[in-house]
């Protein structure tokens, strides 16, 4: 942990040397999302690769750039791409990023990612905003020694995400008139899809979407104490009784094809937050 700690502090000092503004709002993007940054005034970019210690995005769709600009003279921090246990990841590399934007004073995490359906209300090009997760990884970022900076032992899970970042969410999606689902997001190890008897289990333990990302992001963004706001691309709808084969590009087609809605939420969501929100 010890050394973890110094690396994040390390990179998380090199952006302190070069950002004109320390960022107040952080932005995760999954795939085919890295679009949905457009709305921001970008003042400067990174590669992942330039970044001492930073992961290495390997996924198709994920650009791998960090991004710092700002809207409303809010700052954010914004990055086109993250990491997977599927690649090889640890749950810390996982989560370095916020703990890096958590160095960095971030105090609200927007969360984006592209999701397999598993409510069949729901529709491909949906777009949900989490309430909860389940986190079937059989991972955890916390696992180890505690850094008692950081935060606590055994950090409450309750509220992961915050009601009133969901709340901005949905508002902006009625005002928008763009279609928004609620519901619950299964978290995977993956990268194997999941067979129809999976999803007949995911839906009976209460999910309403399926991914390989975000559970672990969340857990540590709580720990930190970060305000979390979760949203899903639905890309596709599992029907186990019909199932039809997904591929990866009809998923990331689909969900590039919802990134100009998406970032109409993100935007309003971060143009409406409260002052007292940001810290």
């Amino acid at each position: 942990m010890h050394q973890y700690k110094e690396k994040v502090i390390e990179t998380a000092g090199f952006l302190k040397q070069r950002l004109s503004r320390l960022p107040k709002i952080g932005l995760l993007t999954g795939t085919g999302l890295g679009d949905i940054t457009s709305f921001l005034q970008i003042s400067q970019s990174f590669d992942y690769g330039d970044l001492p210690h930073f992961p290495i995005s390997t996924v198709e769709s994920h650009p791998g750039r960090l991004l710092a600009g700002e809207i409303q003279k809010i700052s954010v921090l914004a990055l086109q791409g993250r990491f997977h246990l599927y690649e090889g990841y640890s749950p810390y590399e996982v989560t370095f990023p916020i703990r890096v934007m958590q160095e960095l004073g971030v105090n609200i995490l927007i969360l984006s990612n592209a999701a397999g359906g598993l409510n069949p209300g729901f529709q491909a090009g949906d777009i949900m905003v989490l309430r909860d997760h389940i986190n079937l990884t059989g991972s955890n970022p916390l696992t180890g020694p505690n850094e008692d900076k950081w935060g606590i032992r055994f950090p409450d899970m309750t509220r992961a995400y915050n009601e009133n970042l969901a709340m901005l969410a949905t508002r902006a999606g009625q005002d928008a008139n763009i279609r928004l689902q609620a519901g619950v997001y299964v978290g995977l190890r993956g990268p194997s899809l999941e067979t129809p008897a999976e999803i007949r289990f995911l839906r009976t333990i209460g999910a309403d979407a399926v991914g390989f990302s975000t559970a672990l992001e969340v857990i540590a963004a709580v720990h930190a104490g970060i305000k979390v706001l979760g949203l899903s691309t639905i890309t596709n709808i599992h029907n186990p009784d019909d199932p039809n084969p997904s591929s990866v590009e009809e998923i990331i087609t689909v969900a590039q094809a919802a990134a100009p809605k998406l970032a109409v939420i993100i935007r309003k969501v971060i143009e409406d937050v409260d002052a007292s929100q940001l810290g």
